[in-house]
């Protein structure tokens, strides 16, 4: 009996969905740069902060009602979660799963911007109050930077 094409899309049993993990990791991503914890996003979609660790890990497939909930929670637009998926949701071998070439494509690195560095640095930047302090370290930082490459 052939497979079809959206049983050929299911990850194995055990193995998390590219798309769910990407869409988690957004989910992580907008609750840490707003400073909510794991366990008061739970209180506000009426779950489980462990439940929320599945979702963030891909553990758990997000449905349609509970993602928008979470975009209305985390005042972010649904798309907001599929942003970046085409270039860094990756298949189980590797290969890019949204891309229609037949060549192989190269691993793209971890996201910088998922990195509890970066969102840290993001969330003190913000609590700076004055514009003017915020805007001299904004031109250090760049300054500092050794790269002309955007991240």
């Amino acid at each position: 009996m052939a497979m079809s094409s959206i049983e050929a899309d299911r990850s194995p049993p055990g193995i998390p969905n590219p798309v769910d993990i990407h869409v988690g990791s957004r989910v992580r991503l907008r609750r840490t740069l707003l400073g909510l914890s794991q366990e008061k996003l739970g209180e506000a979609v009426g779950l489980t902060f462990q439940q929320i660790q599945k979702y963030e890990r891909g553990a758990n497939r997000i449905g349609a009602s509970r993602l928008f909930e979470f975009s209305r929670i985390l005042d972010v637009p649904v798309s907001f979660f599929f942003d970046d998926m085409a270039e860094r949701a990756k298949s189980r071998d590797g290969l890019d799963a949204l891309s229609l070439s037949d060549q192989p494509q190269a691993s793209l690195e971890p996201d910088p911007l998922t990195k509890r560095e970066t969102l840290e640095l993001v969330r003190a930047y913000y609590r700076i109050s004055d514009p003017q302090v915020r805007k001299r370290l904004f031109e250090l930082t760049k300054s500092l930077g050794t790269s002309e490459e955007p991240i």
